[in-house]
């Protein structure tokens, strides 16, 4: 069979074989469709943005597999019709694997449905509004820009910055704008600010209905304005706020993002006119300056060569989102890859339920929610579906551009640089004492921070300050309140009056108030009904207005201005003992321990004494009754007897000094028990008097009585009174003749009654904690933090304690002139332990040292004593008895000896004063002996270890070989009687 094949096929098979990639050298095309509103601002401004995008990726990526085929659809920004339309005809007849745009967040919302459909993915840069959730399952739209939500912290943290505690929303009336109000509620309530009003402005209202409604918002006291809408409404409410004086001096005006971000591209005449001074937050853009600086050539370049006749200098926020948007489409393009480009199942007209299904669809747009790459804005990454951002720039505007004074991040707060090193924290920090923001420009062309509100409305109304009333004459000091009979004028005075009008005087501004009281005739509210009354009828009640929980439900409280506190005031009874008041200034265990010591000390002294000193032996009675007489005559310094023993002498000076410490503290005590009124309460306790079923006082129509049923009173015991004069009576005539027997109210009352009846009361029993008196206003009033400072001010500084000086006297006058209250208490042993340990340890260091020295004189007598064959009882007896001999040795007894024997040489001239070796000679016989027995003083050691041989008061004599050892080996020793009896 024969083929002939003509000249075309033959040249196309040789260029097939020849260059095989030839045929892949075309990059597969990817129609993505982009629907913009290309008549307005954002719309112009984001479609040249998109092709100077296309075109630098892929000059960036000449090898690209696949290739974007954009097709521009227009769709006007308030017809979501359109747009929908622009979308089946997109997706139906062109087989876009993508859509960017539309422009607003409802016809974004319209075109997510029919991408989720189709499965192309809707890839927005304008459609901010936190209405459409990019997070939604099975999504196929994504926000490639800020989420207006995410604005709201840094505008509450601005609100918070300058401590302003109100603020106005004023908002688009759309989707775009009321979706957004919620969000900035929950951020300003989380720094303690709330937003007192919202005004919905239509995009298409008039002029003349924008001013009536500005001028309702300039009526209130509010002066904090946020406002949210897009910008060409925008700029009729700041021209309008112009006309209607709102853009002067103590007015402060937020404007979100969307027109924040595109100040550069509005009316100039309108910015300089109509918008300087005011505040704006705008995610930051943190892009490299070189490679922003050339796409900015490149789209003024363009945009100047499509719309020659505009206004506009800027790119904006949206072009630049616009860019990112396009680069991250691409990329993810390619990275599907050609097999699956413009692949479609079904499909073939332009009927919603016929559009084709796009294969491609699913796996795109999860690639697009993963691409992540260097955009111009920055780092493009998506966060749940839509662009995060974190850092916001705050901008202030001044002549027609937005300057930034600071920036704003989630870790740092407000900060004056983007790279802040300490982590600031806004709450708690609202003055401008730590600057964290450039100076700001404000409205009117002042420097002076917006105080956010005035106290009063345009008509320049006086605030009522409501007074309870009448008070009984008894606490006018406190509170008085009457009416000029000939003008009708209220006059307040008093302490509450005075502190109220001083705070107010310390308040950054001026506050016009007059007062107002009840209507004659009419009777006296309860305060917590008078609470109720407050919102609506009332701009404040100044008054002894007790802090509570359930008051706070209906009114906003300042500071408490007082002492809080409910106690109670009871008679008082002298408690001053006349028969045994000797005995009150120490307490039984110091009596007791006194008395031991003395005792003790007078046996340490005796023991150290006795056998060195005269004075100190006889018969036992007469021993006793020496260390008795001897230790307690140290109480006046009276004692006689001598003492010859340094221990003994270094015993009583220790002792004499504490006696003295004792003594003087006794004295003091006693004297100022006698002459200082020791008064007591009659009552210390709140459960005494409900046993007891008492009759208890308190202050008509004032809480009290609910806090006292609650403990437990009789409804029959509580009694109500007016006046401190009623309070002296019915404490005077006692519960059981129809009076009280004690005035349970606040502490700042019962200040009052003491001042002029200390003399017979006195306030006793535990503090109860309350509130406090504060000053009420209505829920929400602006004034109530600044006054709360004001009243901080007032109470740290001495006008405050002058004040009360003025109103309620000096303190300390009553225990000066009228009675005196005894704090003095009897002294405990835990007063004089310390002097106690040291007398006790120096007896008994001396007791100690006396018997060591005993011990070691007589160590080779003792030896013997203490053998093992002899009986403990023995032992006993034996060494007591050798410890109550004198000890002959001493100094004392041999100057008494010497003196004896003086004596005797005058009386007999021939008696020799030599002294032989004979031990019974001399001898010397006291005249005080224990038990007759003979008192004998030897001249030499020796001699006294033989006289212990021949003691007779010992039971059982010494051997005679414990005697030659005694006498130290000598030949000879002595027998009974003085006899000598040969040695060996």
């Amino acid at each position: 069979m024969r083929i002939t094949l003509s000249f075309p096929i033959l040249l196309l098979l040789l260029v097939l074989l020849l260059f095989p990639s030839a045929a892949a050298a075309a990059p597969a095309e990817v129609n993505v469709g982009v629907i913009l509103d290309l008549n307005s601002t954002i719309g112009s401004i984001c479609q040249v943005s998109v092709k100077i995008a296309l075109s630098d990726y892929y000059a960036a990526h000449p090898d690209s597999a696949t290739r974007l085929r954009l097709y521009f659809r227009h769709s006007p920004r308030d017809d979501v019709v359109s747009a929908a339309a622009a979308a089946v005809d997109l997706i139906g007849n062109y087989r876009v694997s993508a859509i960017l745009g539309p422009q607003t967040t409802t016809s974004a919302a319209f075109v997510a449905d029919i991408g989720s459909k189709s499965h192309v993915p809707v890839v927005s840069f304008s459609a901010t509004s936190p209405s459409l959730s990019p997070s939604a399952p099975a999504s196929f739209f994504i926000r490639a820009a800020v989420s207006d939500a995410a604005s709201a912290q840094p505008i509450a943290a601005l609100v918070e910055y300058f401590a302003w505690r109100r603020a106005v929303v004023v908002y688009e009336d759309s989707d775009y704008g009321s979706a957004f109000v919620p969000y900035l509620v929950d951020a300003l309530d989380a720094v303690g600010s709330q937003v007192t009003y919202r005004v919905a402005v239509l995009e298409s209202a008039s002029g003349d209905t924008v001013l009536s409604q500005l001028y309702q918002l300039k009526s209130m006291q509010t002066r904090v304005f946020v406002v949210h809408a897009t910008a060409g409404l925008a700029l009729k409410i700041f021209a309008n706020a112009k006309k209607a004086g709102m853009m002067e001096d103590g007015f402060a005006w937020i404007a979100t993002d969307a027109i924040t971000g595109l100040i550069g591209s509005m009316d100039r005449l309108t910015v300089l006119d109509s918008m300087q001074g005011v505040l704006g937050v705008r995610p930051h853009v943190s892009h490299k300056p070189e490679r922003f600086r050339e796409f900015v050539r490149k789209w003024r370049r363009e945009f100047l060569t499509e719309n020659p006749n505009s206004d506009v200098v800027d790119v904006s926020t949206y072009g630049v989102w616009a860019y990112d948007a396009v680069t991250a489409v691409a990329t993810a393009a390619e990275a599907v890859g050609v097999a699956a480009a413009g692949k479609a199942s079904g499909g073939g007209g332009s009927l919603l339920s016929k559009l084709p299904v796009m294969e491609s669809g699913e796996k795109l747009v999860e690639e697009i929610r993963r691409t992540e790459l260097e955009g111009l804005a920055g780092q493009f990454k998506l966060v749940n579906g839509e662009l995060n951002a974190t850092v916001f720039q705050i901008a202030n505007v001044v002549e027609e551009k937005a300057h930034g004074i600071g920036f704003w991040k989630p870790s740092n707060g407000l900060s004056m640089k983007l790279h802040s090193a300490a982590k600031a924290n806004n709450k708690g920090n609202s003055s401008n004492s730590m600057i964290r923001l450039r100076p700001v420009f404000w409205p009117g062309d002042s420097m002076k921070v917006p105080n956010g509100f005035v106290p009063t409305t345009t008509s320049e109304r006086k605030l009522k300050i409501y007074v309870p009333g009448p008070v009984d004459t008894g606490f006018h000091s406190f509170l008085s309140v009457t009416r000029n009979p000939v003008t009708k004028e209220v006059v307040a005075g008093g302490f509450v009056i005075e502190v109220f009008e001083e705070a107010v005087k310390r308040l950054p501004y001026a506050l016009p108030f007059e007062y107002v009281m009840r209507e004659e005739g009419k009777r006296g509210m309860k305060y917590d009904e008078l609470m109720k009354q407050v919102p609506g009828k009332y701009d404040a009640v100044v008054g002894d207005v007790t802090i509570t929980a359930n008051r706070s439900e209906f009114v906003d409280f300042t500071l408490p201005y007082t002492v809080a506190g409910v106690s109670m005031v009871v008679p008082i009874r002298d408690e001053r003992s006349k028969t045994w008041i000797f005995l009150k200034p120490l307490k039984a265990d110091l009596w007791l321990v006194s008395g031991a010591f003395f005792v003790f000390t007078g046996f340490v002294v005796w023991v150290i004494e006795h056998r060195v000193n005269e004075e100190f032996r006889g018969p036992p009675a007469h021993q006793a009754g020496t260390v008795f007489y001897f230790t307690f005559s140290t109480l006046v310094f009276a004692h006689r007897e001598s003492m010859v023993s340094n221990l003994s002498r270094f015993v009583v000076v220790i002792w004499i000094f504490v006696v003295f410490i004792l003594q003087s503290s006794y004295t003091a005590n006693l004297t100022s028990m006698l002459t200082v009124r020791k008064i007591r309460p009659t009552v210390t306790d709140i459960n005494e008097l409900i046993k007891s079923k008492e009759n208890v006082g308190y202050l008509e129509n004032s809480f009290i009585r609910g806090r006292l049923q609650k403990l437990g009173f009789d409804n029959s015991t509580l009694k109500p009174y007016k006046s401190p004069e009623q309070y002296a009576d019915a404490l005077k005539n006692g519960s059981t003749n129809g009076g009280v027997a004690a005035i349970i109210d606040e502490i700042p009352y019962l200040k009052v009654f003491l001042k002029d009846y200390c003399d017979s009361y006195i306030m006793a029993g535990p503090t109860n904690k309350t509130g406090g008196f504060g000053f009420a206003f209505p829920k929400g009033s602006p004034i109530v933090p600044d006054l709360s400072r004001a009243i901080l001010n007032l109470t740290e500084s001495d006008q405050m304690a002058e004040i009360e000086r003025r109103w309620f006297g000096d303190e300390t006058g009553c225990t000066i002139e009228g009675s005196k209250i005894s704090l003095n208490q009897s002294l405990s042993f835990m007063s004089f332990w310390g002097l106690f340990l040291i007398t006790g340890s120096t007896s008994l260091l001396a007791l100690f040292f006396c018997l060591a020295s005993f011990l070691y004189k007589n160590r080779h007598i003792l030896s013997q004593v203490v053998a093992p064959k002899k009986s403990i009882k023995y032992r006993v007896h034996s060494v007591v008895k050798l410890y109550d001999q004198k000890d002959l040795t001493s100094h004392t007894f041999r100057r008494g000896e010497l003196r004896n024997r003086a004596a005797m040489s005058m009386e007999d001239p021939s008696a020799s004063p030599s002294v032989n070796n004979n031990i019974g000679s001399p001898v010397s016989t006291s005249d005080h002996t224990y038990g007759g027995t003979p008192s004998v003083e030897l001249t030499s050691p020796r001699q006294e270890r033989a006289l212990l041989c021949l003691q007779p008061n010992f039971t059982t004599p010494l051997q005679p070989d414990t005697c030659r050892a005694s006498i130290g080996g000598g030949e000879e020793m002595v027998g009974p009687g003085g006899a000598h009896v040969a040695g060996g």
